[in-house]
């Protein structure tokens, strides 16, 4: 079999395993009639929002469709359109799966306890990072076959995947965000301080519209985004290997990405084998195991391909390596002591929390950026000390911080 149909085999693979994984989902029970008639409501609510959000992104996508025909030809055309649909498919998916887990975990919480609500949430959001690891292979995976395997000279239409998936990461992300903050205004405003009803009680409307932004900006949003983010390093590092006439190079990013999606897979396992004994623990093994076993992986993938420098292995250490630092740091920040002390200081005012909160944030960003600039750093070092071009280095690191997104 030609190795360049193995990533959007394996992308089919993905979305078999994000339906199994739904369908565990559904087994849990959702709720008496109340708690079920609200998760109706969010649902329906989402579903309506999504509807009408990609009506004018229909007509967004159309516009830039044809400019791309017309400026850089029917294969670039193509690639956006496939990146949009693909991009549009994974975050509507993931929205659906989130609004059906919402109201199974909160009745996994009251019925079974932490341990039964980490594995129904867990696998809601599993769904929405193996459709965006499995969606970003099957479309580019697919027009890396026709485009550019074996000698095919549309490499550069690639990049257009890459522009249909960013606008409807700026339609999603940026729109839901919007919806969200104005339902949450706008149900304070209106049901705490007109009406007297508490904050988040579901008889105000504003609150079930609340709660459908949260759904379609944080999940639907936040997925298109991240496509975006993992499908732009692939292209990128393909782009710049293209230029070096490589087609193994070409095809390594593909081939991080599928044996990420194998790592992130059997992380989502490791989970739910521990998670009812310690669900904390559980979650922690699944996230930082994932990224250990990928690496093993790619440094069978890269052995297997012969004229690949095992150089570039340590340019993925690095990328991954480096992602996982960053989520441990951003766990610290979250919820760790500096949340306590922006607490503690609430009570001299809420001055004195805007000063804490805007000075953890400032912080919190440092060691991140810091670590951003050294894997930038290495992973050129590398690259070029191996006669291959720097800045391949850096995409490859890209992509290995990126090719478990099915778990993290």
């Amino acid at each position: 079999m030609n190795n360049s149909l193995l990533p959007p085999l394996l992308g089919l693979f993905g979305m078999l395993a994000a339906f199994v994984v739904y369908g565990l989902v559904m087994k849990y029970p959702d709720g008496e009639d109340k708690v079920k008639k609200i998760g109706d409501q969010i649902h329906a609510g989402a579903l309506a929002f999504m509807k009408t959000e990609y009506k004018f992104l229909l007509i967004f996508i159309a516009v830039l469709v044809v400019l791309a025909q017309v400026f850089l030809g029917t294969e670039t055309a193509i690639a956006v359109i496939v990146g949009a649909a693909c991009s549009s498919l994974a975050g509507f998916i993931g929205m659906y799966a989130a609004t059906k887990a919402n109201v199974r975990t909160a009745t996994a919480a009251q019925q079974d306890g932490a341990a039964a609500a980490l594995s129904v949430s867990f696998y809601g959001g599993s769904v929405m990072g193996l459709c965006v690891a499995s969606l970003g292979l099957i479309g580019l995976g697919g027009l890396y076959y026709f485009y550019a395997a074996n000698g095919a000279s549309h490499v550069h239409a690639l990049e257009g995947f890459g522009m249909g998936a960013s606008v409807v990461a700026l339609f999603s992300r940026v729109g839901g965000g919007i919806f969200t903050k104005s339902a949450d205004v706008g149900a304070d405003l209106v049901g705490k301080i007109e009406a007297g009803i508490p904050e988040d009680d579901p008889r105000n409307p504003g609150v079930i519209a609340d709660n459908v932004g949260d759904n379609v900006g944080d999940v639907a949003g936040m997925g298109s985004d991240i496509f975006e983010s993992y499908c732009g390093s692939m292209i990128a590092s393909i782009a710049i290997a293209y230029t070096m006439s490589s087609e193994s190079l070409m095809f390594l990013p593909l081939g991080l990405a599928a044996t990420g999606l194998i790592a992130s897979i059997i992380g989502i396992f490791i989970v739910k084998m521990q998670s009812a004994k310690a669900p904390a623990s559980a979650l922690r093994s699944g996230t930082l195991l994932a990224p250990v076993i990928f690496i093993v992986m790619a440094y069978f993938l890269i052995q297997s391909m012969g004229d690949v420098p095992m150089a570039v292995l340590w340019c993925v250490i690095a990328g991954a390596g480096g992602g996982v630092l960053i989520g441990l740091i951003t766990e610290y920040y979250t919820g760790g002591q500096p949340v306590k002390e922006i607490a503690e200081s609430g009570e001299t005012g809420s001055a004195t929390v805007m000063i804490s909160g805007l000075s953890v944030g400032m912080q919190s960003v440092v060691i991140p950026i810091l670590i951003l600039a050294t894997i930038i750093l290495v992973s050129t070092s590398i690259a070029t000390g191996a006669n291959i071009a720097g800045v391949y280095g850096v995409g490859i690191a890209a992509v290995g911080m990126l090719a478990t997104v099915g778990i993290t």
